[in-house]
């Protein structure tokens, strides 16, 4: 044995050091990557900077203040997740009862609402001036806010509320696909061996589907840590809304290091949850799949059920949606006007631009890769998603530099060539959100395009090639054709994530421009709910859409799936 260790350990480190092949896939691959990476490494290299003594001062003032609220905000929100997620996701997935069907999707439509949106909608329910108040003050016969105690949404339970109510389903998503792509068989062997169907849940379904788990729960959380618009409209103090402030107060450098600092706690966050699994597997160890077991629920088991998969319904979609529209349909005349077209326009740009930017360098990515087949670039295109992880506020601060060095570069070009001033070209203009938007969520576009691209078997590659095709066009030609469902869904996702991003865009939007969520949040920070109601709704009802496609991408997902 010792033998062949000796033989095959010189082969395969040549297998790991060969030198890459250099042709245009991989030199994109490197530019996008380069591009992707430039606002981390710009918001380390100001962080270096020096600040004359602010990091200091917050660090011995509001530092701690920050580092707790982020801290319990992430906690609050990380068991509300849990809580609510998983046992639906059992529910729809292996059990029985009326309704199942409509939950299976209808779970994951408060993904469409923005956290800030249902906080406008619940503070204007629960505040004293509201009505929930105001019919308790009614119905008791109180006078005042002395005579009875409620609870204050404004705090940071209140913001924990609100982003569990939106990101759970991140968790039912990715436990539900997990559930469902589980073989019968390990269902079957524990059931033969006296586990009730709950006892297989805990001790087989639920510790084989960690790892989706652990995936929903650091996607809500790092939602949660990127949130701006809920924290900041319930004066909850958090690393964002600290990043907001310092950069438009203090200077960039502080900035950049409360960004550097936030980024540190995400990437953290992820590596202790993969690391806390490393030596773990859970793989399937059969390869038969039939129907999953479908457990019939009756009595108070059936209506138990129903009831735990209508409220976070309830209250993360239809109760908002339901007060948002009627403020809505009530001052539709007003708020039909040229800035809600105007606005409504900007996003529809912005967020169109934005899904054909990350599209194309998706599928350049996925294809280059398929086509190498090396770690080279396998590795470059997973480093390109990495901006996913990456609050909108941190990559704000992040893009500044490098267009402005951009920017001041290509003026003195200009200046020496031809003696004219060009000014700034890409800062502070819709390049710049594009930029970042790109960054942010070329993982949402990259993971569709990939997970698509590769049920393509490699003989259509063969094929094509023996018929005479390039490159180019077995891409446009066979695989484009195959893969339009994953490339439109991907979009679809990059479109509407786009269309609710908010602290990006309030920091590097050009001035005097506006889109339906920076609107929306301008007219709820005045406490002018009714108005900001329209452009709110219209992002609501724009994110019902990926919302379909994920449900049927998932109802399909399971092996040997014919419906």
């Amino acid at each position: 044995m010792a033998v062949i260790g000796e033989i095959q350990s010189p082969l395969r480190q040549r297998r790991r050091w060969r030198r890459p092949r250099f042709d245009a896939w991989t030199a994109g691959a490197v530019l996008v990557s380069l591009a992707v990476a430039s606002p981390i490494v710009a918001v380390a290299l100001t962080a270096l900077a020096p600040d004359d003594g602010v990091w200091a001062h917050l660090i011995s003032t509001v530092m701690p203040g920050y580092l707790l609220n982020t801290l319990l905000l992430a906690l609050g929100v990380g068991v509300g997740v849990l809580a609510v997620g998983i046992g639906p996701a059992w529910l729809v997935s292996v059990c029985r009862f009326p309704g199942r069907g409509f939950f299976e999707w209808a779970l994951l439509l408060p993904l469409a609402v923005p956290a800030y949106v249902i906080a406008f909608v619940y503070t204007d329910l629960l505040e004293y001036a509201g009505p929930v108040q105001t019919g308790l003050r009614e119905f008791f016969g109180w006078q005042s806010s002395r005579d009875y105690w409620f609870p204050d949404i404004r705090t940071i339970p209140g913001a924990a509320t609100m982003m569990t109510l939106v990101f759970y389903p991140y968790v039912y998503l990715l436990t539900r696909a997990a559930f469902v792509s589980q073989s019968v068989c390990l269902l079957e062997a524990s059931r033969v061996l006296g586990r009730t169907a709950w006892g297989s849940f805990f001790t087989v379904a639920l510790p084989m589907a960690r790892p989706a788990i652990a995936a929903g729960l650091s996607l809500a959380l790092m939602e949660t840590l990127a949130d701006f618009g809920t924290v900041q409209y319930f004066a909850v103090d958090t690393f964002t809304t600290g990043i907001y402030r310092v950069w438009l107060d203090v200077n960039e450098s502080a900035a950049a290091q409360m960004a550097a600092t936030l980024t540190v706690l995400v990437l953290a966050l992820i590596w202790i949850e993969r690391r806390s699994r490393r030596s773990q597997r859970y793989h399937q160890t059969t390869t038969r799949f039939r129907e999953l077991p479908g457990y019939e629920l009756a009595g108070w088991r059936k209506w138990a059920a129903i009831t735990g998969c209508t409220a976070p319904i309830l209250l993360g979609f239809a109760l908002p949606a339901w007060v948002l529209g009627g403020h809505a349909l009530g001052n539709l005349a007003r708020g039909l006007d040229t800035r809600f077209i105007e606005d409504f326009g900007n996003s529809l740009m912005l967020a169109t631009l934005a899904a054909m930017v990350c599209i194309a360098a998706a599928i350049f990515l996925a294809y280059g890769a398929r086509l190498s087949g090396g770690r080279l670039l396998g590795g470059l295109t997973r480093f390109a998603s990495i901006g996913y992880a990456i609050p909108g506020s941190v990559l704000a601060v992040g893009v500044v530099p490098p267009l402005a060095r951009l920017d001041h570069g290509i003026d003195a070009v200009m200046q020496a060539i031809f003696g004219i001033s060009t000014g700034l070209i890409l800062s502070g203009t819709v390049g710049a959100l594009i930029f970042a938007y790109t960054v942010r969520f070329m993982a949402l576009a990259n993971g569709a395009v990939e997970s698509s691209l590769v049920r393509v078997t490699p003989n259509m590659d063969a094929a094509a090639r023996t018929l005479g095709e390039g490159k180019w066009g077995t891409l446009t030609r066979v695989h484009l054709p195959l893969i339009r469902g994953g490339v439109l869904a991907g979009a679809i996702l990059v479109f509407v994530e786009v269309l609710k991003e908010l602290p990006a865009t309030i920091l590097l939007r050009p001035f005097n421009f506006q889109t339906l969520a920076t609107r929306a949040y301008e007219y709820a920070s005045e406490e002018r709910i009714a108005e900001a109601a329209l452009p709110a709704l219209t992002i609501v009802l724009a994110g019902i859409i990926p919302v379909i496609i994920l449900s049927r991408a998932i109802r399909r997902s399971r092996p040997g799936h014919s419906g």
